[in-house]
């Protein structure tokens, strides 16, 4: 999916091409001028933005073996949420109706983060068992 893909599925929802466009243009435009400030951006349900800063460091040039000094650098860093990583795991959890990263209701974050883990054990559980 990309944004062209993502302005079709908004469409319904908010009436129109052009209001989609809008809303999904401003959602970015402040994840991105937030992160570059080095702040984070955390949606309940769905992850964490943040910046990340790499260290200076020495690299090798494949072709050559030569030593190469690459310079530090901030790069974007994404986390997944809780509900995120277990929907994920197993798509079969995912709400019939209704938005799949909407923000729970009080008490239920270690029900959540419980579901989660059991999701994730049992999907590495499968893992292993088709390996061995």
């Amino acid at each position: 999916m990309n944004k062209a893909d993502l302005v079709d599925a908004l469409e319904s929802r908010l009436g129109g091409k052009k209001q989609a466009a809008e809303a999904i243009e401003a959602i970015f435009d402040i994840i991105i001028r937030e992160v570059a400030r080095g702040g984070k951006v955390g949606i309940t349900g769905f992850g964490t933005f943040e910046r990340a800063d790499r260290a200076a460091r020495t690299g090798r040039n494949p072709r050559t073996g030569q030593s190469v000094r690459i310079e530090s650098t901030a790069v974007p860093k994404f986390r997944p949420g809780t509900a995120f990583k277990m929907y994920v795991a197993e798509p079969a959890t995912l709400p019939e109706s209704g938005p799949a990263a909407a923000r729970a209701a009080a008490g239920t974050a270690a029900e959540v983060r419980a579901a989660a883990q059991a999701a994730i054990a049992a999907a590495k559980s499968k893992r292993t068992k088709k390996s061995a």
